[in-house]
């Protein structure tokens, strides 16, 4: 693998507020790959193990690409959270008047790069 050609997995339109899952990604942004995973698993949060799956995704990408990447050596360069859509829908309120909620998606990026040696 080429020293610091990162390699990315994306998960798009995740049930969860774009909010409450950076919570969880600033946790593991620029630790090493497998002290990232163990921190997610130690992370009591709903979004943590979508976050995981994301990382290991991550992680098989640069398996898969580069025949000779050492996995011990992967950090997490780049990792954040952008807002996806909006579900807008309607709740009945008193009087017949109707609240409006918006119930919202997130889309979690996380890219990792090898360190040189």
């Amino acid at each position: 693998m080429e020293p610091n050609e990162p390699v990315r997995a994306e998960a798009r339109y995740i049930r969860v507020s774009p909010q409450k899952a950076r919570l969880v990604v600033d946790l593991i942004r620029g630790k090493q790959a497998g002290a990232a995973l163990s921190t997610l698993r130690a992370t009591n949060k709903r979004v943590a193990p979508t976050v995981e799956k994301v990382l290991q995704s991550a992680i098989a990408n640069a398996q898969n690409r580069f025949e000779d990447v050492d996995v011990d050596r992967l950090f997490v360069s780049t990792a954040y959270v952008n807002e996806g859509p909006r579900m807008k829908r309607v709740r009945p309120a008193p009087m017949g008047r109707a609240y409006r909620r918006q119930r919202r998606m997130a889309h979690i990026v996380i890219q990792v790069t090898e360190k040189e040696a």
